[in-house]
Parts: structure tokens; C-alpha cells; sequence
């Protein structure tokens, strides 16, 4: 149990996710629909299913919740299943809740997100700077995009989005040891008005905080 909520704590970091109406956008190819994003979103609060798999196809771990996201710099994985857990960042730092262990670790969120996917999909870089982006054909009635990293030292192979004529609705990931994660999102809204405590982590009574609070 402990590796897996290591896993999810890892894939977590790299795939700070978002999705976004695109009713005005309909046709458009999915790289122009990543950008417009990335140019017109704030917030996006969604229900997710996560599954990873193996390099042989095999599930390792299968995970759901909810995430929210206020850019730049602000979101929330709240995993429900198959155990809880909370991954809060505040813009400065990342708080990691393991409810079963009854543990918190806190880092420096620059420090946390160097070479992931959340420095571009929460930030405001556009994915030029650092990606290769390339329109993907594919069978399933859903428009794809392909990022891979420039730097070939980088933790992770490739990231795809795919998106219908209402938005994302699936992201793909293959790291670096061939593991690929894949995201499916539901019941998505975006540009909403958040609760202003959305982002605050408040350390529950008794629990043990491992790392600099004050960082």
C-alpha cells in the first residue's frame, strides 16, 4: 500500500490536469485548444478516474476524486478511493496528506514541480517553451495532442490530451520507466467562483508534519 501511495503522489505532481468548454472551438485541432486554455482559464473543478499501467499494459493502481485548479500556480487533488489522501498546492508550497498514515509532508512547490507537466498546465507558460506539440490522429471520436519535453533528460516520455466538442476528457501520460498513466474527467466546470479557503491546508490536531511549514 505504501508504494502505491507513493505512486499516487508522484503521478499527481506530474499531471496537474484542467478542461475547459470549447463549444466556441469546435473543429479546431487540439493544440489550439491547449493554448486557448492555457491563455483563457483560471479556474476548473472536475471529478477524475485514474488508472496506471505497467509497461506490459498491466493495471498497477486505479484511483478516483476530485481535483480544482486556480492558475497560475494553485490546485487540489482530494483522492477518495482507493484510500484518502490530499495534495494541496498553495502557489508557494505542496502539502501531502496521507489520512492512513496520519502524516503530512510539505515542500517547496518550485522545488516540487521542476521538470512536470504542472509548471506549464498551472503556470503560464505556453507549451512551445518546452514542448514539442503535435495533433495526433486517432479512431475514438476524440481530438488528441501530443507534448514531449525538449530537455531529453526529463522525467516523462510523452503527455496526451484528448478533447470532444465540450473539452478535455482524457489525459495520457508515459514516463520515463515506460509507465503510463491515464486520466478520465467528468462532471467538469471551469471559470468558476472558488471558495477564497479553497487552497489553505490546515494541518488536522495530531497529525505529523515532516518538512519546513514556513519555507
Amino acid at each position: 500500500m505504501a508504494m502505491a501511495k507513493i505512486q499516487l503522489r508522484q503521478f499527481a505532481l506530474l499531471m496537474v490536469c484542467f478542461s475547459f468548454s470549447v463549444s466556441a472551438y469546435a473543429g479546431e485541432p487540439a493544440s489550439e485548444k491547449l493554448t486557448v486554455f492555457l491563455q483563457t482559464v483560471v479556474t476548473f473543478k472536475s471529478q477524475f478516474e485514474q488508472t496506471v499501467l505497467s509497461p506490459k499494459g498491466e493495471v498497477i493502481e486505479q484511483a478516483q476524486g476530485q481535483f480544482i485548479l486556480e492558475r497560475p500556480g494553485k490546485f487540489r487533488w482530494d483522492y477518495l478511493a482507493p484510500y484518502p489522501q490530499e495534495i494541496v498546492a498553495d502557489g508557494t508550497r505542496i502539502w501531502f496528506y496521507d489520512v492512513d498514515l496520519e502524516q503530512v509532508t510539505v515542500q517547496s512547490q518550485e522545488e516540487a514541480l521542476t521538470d512536470t507537466p504542472a509548471t506549464l498546465l498551472s503556470g503560464e507558460m505556453l507549451p512551445e517553451a518546452k514542448y514539442q506539440v503535435r495533433d495526433v490522429a486517432s479512431d475514438d471520436d476524440l481530438s488528441w495532442v501530443e507534448l514531449t519535453p525538449k530537455d531529453t533528460e526529463s522525467n516523462f516520455q510523452t503527455v496526451r490530451f484528448a478533447f470532444d466538442k465540450a473539452g478535455l476528457r482524457q489525459m495520457i501520460m508515459q514516463d520515463s520507466f515506460d509507465q503510463t498513466t491515464r486520466l478520465v474527467f467528468s462532471d467538469v466546470q471551469e471559470n468558476i467562483e472558488l471558495e477564497a479557503d479553497e487552497f489553505v491546508f490546515v494541518t488536522p490536531e495530531g497529525v505529523d508534519v515532516v518538512g519546513d511549514v514556513n519555507q
